[in-house]
């Protein structure tokens, strides 16, 4: 049982007979994801900018409230999953090489060149070769938005190491028991046994196989702390009465409902689905961030003080689609009840 409590300016949220006493951070929390929320709808509306008048979300880079929306993820549902009619271990194979590199250009590059990527015509060698190309050339490989560490496998470029363990995957049984895995759990527990993942990028992983129609799995069911998301946490709260961090994100998931409406904050789903626990933890992970302009006294854990990633503003128009077993637009979808969004997703 998960609850909220308000006094004066103070808020707790009790989990049993757990006391969560928070700080003005973790108001801010619930600010952020909602604002970014309407910045998201007024993209998609294509209205013009400034799309917020909250002068840090005006200035930095910060990632939507729902991870599925993202450019990056969207890209990944309509074109390296749903775009192409592949088997299952295809399916695993490109989730894994697009998020390994994370980067729309290197995707698009690479199928360019070999055509649609799947397991049976996979050549470790002849994209290593590409990449090689494409690098040399002066283009950026790997995404910015995280640190993908290096295989050790004897290759000298990253780039060559990662496309042999990928080749490693489809041979030794790890593709299989992906596609085979009975929970998100046991989703990620297979891909932080994979050399040079670690715990962060396999939930992340996890999280992009099951947007995939091979896994049932709910969002709701299994989640994983990430250094930002541990700092975000450390600033929202004085004191957590015990509680890990993943399950302080399922209370503040679970009592969702209850701390906005405590706080007065009107909340526009995404076209009803409630936040999840992915959509949680990266959200402390980006209140982390916004603490360091918006609460510069609260220190947290990881010592940063300032926020790297300007924004600017993007003027392309916006279209948005979403795994079908969700029941949420897919890419060329009507949206009911909305002419405007409508205009955007078909």
């Amino acid at each position: 049982m998960v609850s909220v409590v308000t006094e004066g300016s103070a808020m707790r949220v009790v989990v049993g007979r757990r006391v969560l006493r928070a700080t003005e951070a973790f108001r801010s929390y619930w600010r952020l994801a909602a604002e970014r929320q309407q910045i998201f709808y007024r993209r998609l509306r294509d209205e013009q900018p400034p799309w917020t008048d909250d002068p840090v979300l005006a200035s930095h880079r910060f990632t939507n409230a729902y991870r599925a929306s993202d450019r990056v993820s969207q890209f990944l549902i309509n074109e390296v999953i749903y775009g192409a009619q592949v088997d299952e271990r295809s399916t695993v194979l490109r989730i894994l090489l697009f998020k390994i590199f994370n980067r729309v250009e290197t995707w698009r590059y690479l199928e360019e060149s070999v055509g649609p990527i799947t397991a049976a015509s996979f050549d470790a060698d002849r994209l290593t070769q590409l990449l090689d190309i494409r690098l040399a050339a002066g283009n950026r490989l790997y995404s910015a938005a995280y640190i993908m560490p290096s295989p050790k496998l004897g290759a000298e470029r990253k780039h060559a190491n990662h496309l042999q363990l990928l080749s490693r995957l489809l041979v030794d049984g790890t593709v299989d028991d992906l596609v085979g895995a009975p929970t998100l759990a046991d989703l990620y527990s297979t891909l932080a046994g994979v050399h040079s993942f670690g715990k962060f990028l396999a939930f992340q992983f996890a999280i992009d196989l099951n947007y995939s129609a091979l896994y049932p799995f709910s969002e709701m069911d299994f989640v994983v702390a990430g250094p930002g998301a541990h700092d975000g946490i450390a600033k929202c709260f004085v004191d957590t009465d015990g509680l890990g961090a993943e399950d302080v994100i399922r209370a503040v998931a679970d009592a969702a409902e209850d701390c906005l409406a405590a706080l007065d904050i009107e909340f526009e789903s995404l076209w009803g689905r409630p936040l999840q626990l992915i959509d949680c933890q990266n959200l402390f992970c980006e209140v982390s961030k916004y603490a360091r302009v918006a609460h510069p006294e609260l220190q947290g854990c990881s010592g940063r003080t300032r926020i790297k990633q300007r924004y600017v503003p993007n003027h392309t128009p916006l279209a948005v689609g979403y795994p079908p077993k969700w029941g949420l637009p897919t890419l060329g979808a009507v949206v009911p009840g909305n002419e405007q969004l409508q205009t955007q997703i078909a």
